[in-house]
């Protein structure tokens, strides 16, 4: 695995609200009022990111395109040449499938490509390169996936990329030799401005079609307006943290 894969999760929630907590326990004696605020900062930094109320507010600032209305699925052939599902990981070592398989997340973005596929007659192109060299790509994988859970035969697999950026510079390469420079984008709705920014930058226009809200939830409805910890909202507050990081690292990065 990258050197760079170990730092982001050291340096990343939970990795560095872990890291907080044994530096209180490390300076308990020697450094009593570090240990304290060492011990606030990691303790208060999970109970922030188990909150459903927090994972909304999250979410909300950074799902800045709207749903695509149902009404405008049958149409996305007249504003697009292609779909374009990106990758989201690989679940591996399930004994009930004897392969690698598509995440949830991935899933997720499947089942919707492939509605609107099936809707607007669009070819789809699924792109994700290997997870840590292993093969076989994540692109692959989801081809496989959407031709036998969902019925949708894949035109293209963009295999090369490892990052949202390199999803839109290879993906570019592939279609744009062929006239094609239209795409209807799926991906979460919290990743799509940083996807739709990607993709616009290599020269292809984009319909978004975001998926996976978690900003519309209603805190509300959950125990205690949402105040009540819950396990589901600390994957979902890292998620976003990870993906709020990967906004301002673009910004700088690649302007």
């Amino acid at each position: 695995m990258p050197f760079r894969y170990f730092v982001k999760q050291l340096l990343m929630p939970p990795g560095l609200l872990l890291l907080l907590l044994v530096l209180a326990w490390w300076f308990r004696r020697s450094r009593p009022r570090l240990a304290t605020f060492c011990f606030v900062l990691g303790a208060g930094g999970f109970w922030l990111m188990s909150l459903p109320v927090v994972v909304q507010w999250g979410a909300t600032a950074l799902e800045r395109e709207p749903a695509l209305a149902r009404g405008e699925w049958a149409s996305l052939a007249e504003r697009a040449d292609v779909i374009v599902v990106l990758g989201a990981g690989r679940e591996r070592g399930d004994p009930a499938w004897g392969s690698d398989q598509p995440t949830g997340v991935a899933l997720e973005r499947e089942r919707y490509a492939a509605r609107l596929a099936k809707a607007s007659g669009l070819p789809v192109l699924t792109s994700g390169g290997l997870h840590y060299g292993t093969p076989p790509t994540e692109a692959k994988l989801m081809s496989d996936s959407l031709q036998e859970d969902f019925g949708v035969t894949v035109r293209w697999q963009e295999g090369r990329s490892r990052t949202t950026w390199e999803n839109a510079q290879f993906t570019a390469e592939l279609l744009q030799p062929l006239g094609l420079k239209r795409v209807v984008l799926v991906t979460q709705a919290w990743h799509m401005p940083r996807s739709v920014w990607s993709f616009e930058a290599a020269g292809l226009s984009v319909v978004p079609a975001p998926v996976g809200f978690l900003g519309t939830a209603t805190a509300n409805a959950e125990p205690l307006g949402g105040w009540l910890p819950t396990f589901k909202s600390i994957w979902r507050s890292g998620q976003l943290l990870n993906e709020a990081v990967g906004q301002a690292g673009y910004t700088l990065f690649y302007r």
